[in-house]
Formats: C-alpha cells, sequence, structure tokens
C-alpha cells in the first residue's frame, strides 16, 4: 500500500517536472534571420524579435550607446544599445579576427527616425553565445614556393633581355 503510493507520488512528481521543463524550452524565442526581417519588415516593425549573429566591423561610442553590426551569415543589421548591455563584446568580425557570436532581443525598426531612417533594432537584452577570437594567416607553402620559382624565371629572363640588348647594340656599333 505504501509502496503503490510512492510509485504513483514519484510518477507525478516526473510527469510534473517534465510538464514544467517543456513549458520552459517552448517558451524561449527562435532568433529571427536577417532575410526574414528585411523582406517582412513592415510585419516586424515596432515588434520585440531575437537575432542572432557575428558582431563584425566596429564598435561606435555614442555617449551611453553603442552601435554595432551583427552578422547572421547573410546580411549585417544595425544595433543600437546602452553601452553597458554590451560591455562583454570583445571581439569583432574583420579580416584578422572571428567577432563575438551574440544573441541580442530588442525593438525592431524598419527604419529608425532616430537613425535617419535606417533599419535597426534597439537592444533591450544582450547574451554573448560564444567568444570571436584573433585568426593567424598561414602562408601557403606551395604558392610561396612557386612565387619564389616565378620571381626566379622572371629575374633570368631579364637578365638573358639585358645580356640581348647589350649584344645588339654592340653589333650596330661595329656596323657602324
Amino acid at each position: 500500500m505504501i509502496n503503490h503510493r510512492f510509485k504513483k507520488q514519484i510518477t507525478r512528481t516526473i510527469l510534473l517536472v517534465s510538464g514544467y521543463w517543456f513549458l520552459v524550452i517552448n517558451c524561449f524565442a527562435a532568433p529571427i534571420s536577417s532575410e526574414e526581417l528585411i523582406q517582412n519588415a513592415r510585419e516586424y516593425d515596432g515588434k520585440t524579435v531575437v537575432y542572432k549573429g557575428e558582431v563584425i566591423g566596429d564598435i561606435m561610442v555614442r555617449g551611453g550607446f553603442i552601435w554595432v553590426n551583427v552578422n547572421d551569415g547573410v546580411n549585417a543589421i544595425g544595433i543600437w544599445s546602452k553601452k553597458d548591455l554590451a560591455k562583454d563584446i570583445i571581439y569583432t568580425g574583420g579580416y584578422k579576427s572571428r567577432g563575438d557570436i551574440v544573441e541580442i532581443k530588442g525593438i525592431f525598426h524598419r527604419a529608425c527616425l532616430e537613425h535617419g531612417g535606417d533599419l535597426d533594432i534597439h537592444i533591450e537584452e544582450l547574451s554573448k553565445i560564444d567568444s570571436g577570437m584573433v585568426i593567424r594567416e598561414k602562408v601557403d607553402i606551395v604558392k610561396r614556393n612557386g612565387a619564389f620559382v616565378l620571381l626566379g624565371i622572371l629575374s633570368l629572363a631579364m637578365i638573358l633581355s639585358q645580356l640581348k640588348l647589350k649584344k645588339i647594340r654592340r653589333q650596330d656599333e661595329i656596323h657602324r
């Protein structure tokens, strides 16, 4: 009898906990793509969106705010944020580095009056998903060696052409 009640209680607890986790997992909004935002800008204008991507370019400080671009692999969207929300951003993507990956939640503006009619997102929350890093470029040995071979061939061709030019000048002097 106690054993049966105990089993029932465990079953209820398991169902309750799994139901709770199911609700929690489904409450998080999935990030929206830049293509979706751009193509359906009117629909999302003034609404809260979640957007995820790599921080690229420079972080432009404007008083207590920053302006930065976030690229989801297809397009970059301008992000306007309070300076303190973006304090965790260390790397910005460019030629020599991969930028931090961030997920932002904010208000989407298809033509922001505050920023000259630009399409942007004003951040309410920012979370850093992955850290960026400095990219060290490796020299391709095959290309390097090929360049040296071509340099040698070019040098040899120049020397031979100069020798031939000297020979022609001598022959012209002799025939005069």
